[in-house]
């Protein structure tokens, strides 16, 4: 008795890499992933044109133009109730635009706010990241280190650090925290009571520095100070803004809300300079007029529009 052979099946051949889902229409290419924020190195360029952000009562601000290179700094000036800070949050993912296009470190900002607000950090907004005036300079910095370690990781990079030995990761953090306290210039020693100084007894200027070194924590590409000048002398002014430029220089961008702009900042750092108004949302500092414009009723109703948005975004 002969016995059947089943026939060999035919081997198939590789379908060619066509960069196509598989599961995508025919003839349509699926679209390029996202740029993981994780492995983008240096400063974030922040380019706008035309953006403005509407809330019920009106135009918060609009119109607003702004260019700037990877490492410079943004001086979003003007006065108050022309949507400053509600233009600081929209640049950083915090706020939705209404009109306009921008991308800030190649990310778009309408389509990529969860992505850029991984790369932006807020180092100084009140009303929105206010520090705890009764914690202390150490708990708000240990805070910060554990958070940034636990959310503010990349999977692959969460999954390496996971592989080391406890030492290592409690050396990491250390070298973390030490990196940011130098980059803001705070020094622990100078404190009343060194790390155990509670918030609430520190000067201005040593908070905004305990700010900056937070935000720096998690290595942005790009930080957001508002109100960098409220309240402080020339002198202390001067030490503000060089701080900033000395972060700038480091590669991070910065943006920072302030009611007058310096002529310069140390070590020729760049300095972009946006006006801001209540008419017109925003024009560059070679437009701006020698006499500010007088103060009309109008303005109220841009500072409550101002008040609500920042209070819905503190609720986000």
């Amino acid at each position: 008795m002969t016995r059947h052979q089943p026939e060999p099946e035919p081997q198939r051949q590789p379908e060619p890499d066509t960069g196509r889902d598989p599961a995508a229409p025919a003839g349509r290419a699926a679209p390029a992933p996202d740029p993981d924020p994780a492995e983008l190195a240096g400063g974030a360029a922040v380019e706008a044109e035309g953006i403005g952000l509407k809330g019920p009562r009106g135009w918060v601000f609009r119109e607003v133009t702004v260019e700037a290179a990877p490492g410079s700094v943004v001086a979003l000036t003007g006065a108050s109730g022309t949507g400053r800070t509600c233009l600081l949050l929209a640049l950083t993912g915090r706020m939705k635009l209404t009109e306009g296009e921008a991308r800030v470190g190649g990310l778009r900002l309408r389509k990529q706010a969860a992505a850029i607000r991984r790369t932006a950090a807020l180092a100084h907004v009140p009303g929105v990241d206010d520090l705890e005036p009764s914690l202390t300079v150490g708990e708000h910095l240990r805070e910060r280190v554990l958070l940034q370690r636990r959310y503010g990781t990349a999977p692959l990079a969460a999954l390496k650090a996971a592989l080391r030995s406890p030492r290592q990761r409690r050396a990491d953090a250390r070298r973390v925290h030490d990196e940011a306290l130098a980059a803001a210039g705070l020094d622990l020693a100078t404190l009343p009571k060194g790390p155990r100084t509670a918030v609430r007894d520190l000067e201005r200027l040593e908070r905004l520095r305990l700010c900056v070194a937070l935000a720096l924590i998690g290595r942005p590409r790009l930080i957001a100070v508002d109100d960098v000048d409220l309240k402080l002398s020339a002198p202390l002014r001067e030490e503000a803004w060089a701080l900033l430029a000395s972060v700038a220089a480091s590669g991070v961008t910065v943006l920072a809300v302030c009611g007058e702009a310096p002529a310069g900042l140390p070590g020729d750092v760049p300095l972009v300079v946006v006006v801001t108004d209540r008419a017109t949302g925003a024009r560059t500092a070679e437009d701006a007029p020698a006499e500010p414009a007088p103060k009309t009723d109008g303005t109220d109703e841009t500072e409550k529009e101002t008040a609500d948005a920042l209070a819905e975004t503190g609720r986000a």
